[in-house]
């Protein structure tokens, strides 16, 4: 089998980390991105330990001629990129007027323009190559803004148009975008540090379980051409909403 590649830029110690595990438990290349790449290699090793394949890179997903170089690094030195996951989150909270021009601007760079770059770069990739899959990692103010939320809403929002307009842009060339909701809080040590009332939920299945996301993500993956989803909301079955 011809190697190939998932990229995912964000992959963190819940979610991101989860994916990369998933693709490459089906054969892919996981290439793994955070600014610093020694906080990545606990998860490469995991992956590697189970049988996978994958590589942890360093690289600044705000930073334009990074992510050009990351891309075209993948592309040459490891695999053709089948799929890109856009996962960083950038959730902060502040109350409008305690919300600095430096914060506004800091949050939109991470959780919007880095997931305009990561498409672009993944565009060029795949379009001459006639397929791929990129999915950007949305939230729950991808849909509504609330108190205190103000950057990243508006972060979330936008990320939420660009993944909308790629969709229409790139279907008919055969690549499929997709934007997930994440509504709910996920299990991370974070939250059980932070909300432990919150966490005691994940007994009752009550959090988000990052492998029941990533396995969404490889599902839209392997969607045929003929039924894509484009937006897909994934929340706890006791999340209101």
């Amino acid at each position: 089998m011809t190697d190939k590649s998932i990229l995912v830029i964000g992959a963190g110690d819940a979610t991101g980390g989860a994916i990369a595990k998933r693709f490459a438990k089906a054969g892919y290349i996981a290439v793994c991105t955070r600014r610093k790449a020694d906080s990545l290699k606990p998860l490469i090793t995991q992956i590697e330990t189970d049988g996978g394949r994958a590589f942890g890179l360093g690289s600044d997903a705000r930073d334009e001629e990074q992510v050009i170089a990351l891309f075209a690094q993948v592309e040459r030195d490891i695999a053709p990129i089948e799929a890109v996951v856009f996962n960083i989150g950038a959730n902060v909270f502040f109350g409008i007027e305690d919300t600095t021009a430096r914060v506004y601007r800091k949050v939109w760079e991470m959780a919007a323009f880095a997931g305009f770059l990561a498409g672009r770069e993944a565009a060029r990739c795949m379009v001459p190559r006639g397929k791929g899959t990129i999915i950007f990692t949305g939230a729950t103010a991808s849909m509504r803004g609330s108190a205190g939320f103000s950057a990243f809403s508006g972060a979330k929002f936008a990320l939420r148009a660009l993944a909308q307009s790629m969709a229409r842009e790139l279907g008919p060339k055969g690549i499929h975008v997709a934007h997930s909701i994440i509504d709910g809080a996920i299990d991370t040590a974070w939250i059980a540090e932070n909300f432990p009332e919150r966490y005691k939920l994940k007994d009752q299945d009550g959090i988000l379980d990052p492998d029941a996301i990533a396995e969404a993500y490889w599902q839209l993956h392997i969607q045929p051409k003929s039924a894509w989803t484009h937006e897909l909301d994934l929340r706890p079955w006791m999340e209101q909403f």
